[in-house]
């Protein structure tokens, strides 16, 4: 018997194998993604959430090589891009990216669109941040003792803007309240920037929400900042002390954000996806520009990133049923 061939024939197969295993999961497919990918910002432009789904989706273009278009569709907490997401169809061509906010919609709103957590796959965690605490410039508190001494002296003269209810700005504007004793009213926007706006304007006074988001306009003075939430100072931000260096140790919280697509979204996509997401938040943290934004990137793997939403619903939902919070 001539074993030649038989031996050219399995160096054939394990080549195709070998080289089948050595590429990336999305040049592995074919069909998909076989045309522009939609990436829905449920906020509108230029908060957190925004300016790093650009960051990713710029990223991911050139990873997947096709385009990837950010569309903003602000409004209803979130919830407005989210369901345009839900109801698109389930073919990983149409994508959401958000945050916290987007997973505690039923603990915030008294009829949700959407469950959250059952009605959508995700797909992928990309990073997370330390908030920023700023407030109006014409106030003429300097440090966070003196923003929390003011607001319990005169509670009716401080108000707090929450870009959206739910997210990590709401979150750790209760976890502030929490921590210091205090009692203090909150109004909601549509998104980060008008927020800011009110902020700058001096219509409402104090404002957590992503370093990211924030931090220019505290570079300017439009916006006096006044601490982070990080446990340890941020390096865009070396200058503004933490919340635990100013006498408030149990603040600490961070933003984070994600991918998800609509329920049903076949599985290898989902994972072709997830591995493309990976990629470029690698390639992201190299180049040093999510450390621009104060984002630390993270990898997770599908499942990774589900147990970790199931842990981050019960934890705020905790807070949010100790402040008293009642669905709106």
């Amino acid at each position: 018997m001539n074993i030649k061939p038989v031996r050219q024939h399995l160096r054939f197969w394990t080549g195709l194998l070998l080289g089948c295993a050595l590429t990336p999961l999305w040049a592995q497919s074919t069909k998909f993604p076989d045309g522009p990918i939609k990436m829905i910002v449920p906020f509108a432009p230029g908060g957190g959430v925004d300016t790093a789904g650009r960051l990713i989706a710029r990223q991911m273009q050139s990873r997947l090589g096709v385009s990837v278009v950010v569309e903003n569709r602000a409004g209803a907490n979130g919830s407005v891009g989210g369901k345009a997401v839900q109801t698109a169809t389930a073919d990983g061509q149409t994508l959401l990216f958000s945050g916290a906010t987007h997973v505690l919609a039923k603990q915030v709103m008294a009829k949700a669109p959407y469950d959250p957590v059952t009605d959508f796959a995700p797909v992928a965690r990309v990073g997370e941040a330390p908030l920023l605490l700023v407030i109006s410039p014409n106030l003429p508190e300097q440090k966070l003792s003196e923003v929390v001494n003011s607001a319990r002296q005169n509670p009716d003269k401080w108000t707090a803007a929450l870009p959206a209810m739910g997210a990590p700005s709401h979150l750790a504007t209760l976890l502030l309240a929490q921590k210091s004793n205090l009692k203090i009213t909150t109004v909601s926007y549509k998104g980060t920037a008008p927020a800011l706006l009110d902020i700058a304007g001096g219509h409402s006074q104090i404002l957590m929400d992503s370093i990211i988001a924030l931090l220019p306009m505290a570079k300017t003075g439009k916006v006096k900042p006044i601490v982070t939430t990080s446990a340890k100072r941020s390096a865009i931000a070396p200058d503004i002390p933490t919340a635990a260096e100013s006498g408030v140790p149990g603040l600490v919280y961070t933003s984070w954000y994600g991918i998800w697509a609509p329920l049903g979204t076949p599985a290898d996509r989902v994972q072709l996806l997830n591995a493309a997401i990976n990629e470029s938040v690698n390639e992201l943290t190299k180049s040093g520009a999510f450390a621009a934004l104060g984002i630390e990137g993270i990898t997770e793997s599908v499942d990774q990133f589900t147990r970790f939403i199931a842990t981050d619903v019960a934890q705020s939902a905790e807070l949010l049923r100790g402040a008293g919070f009642k669905p709106e």
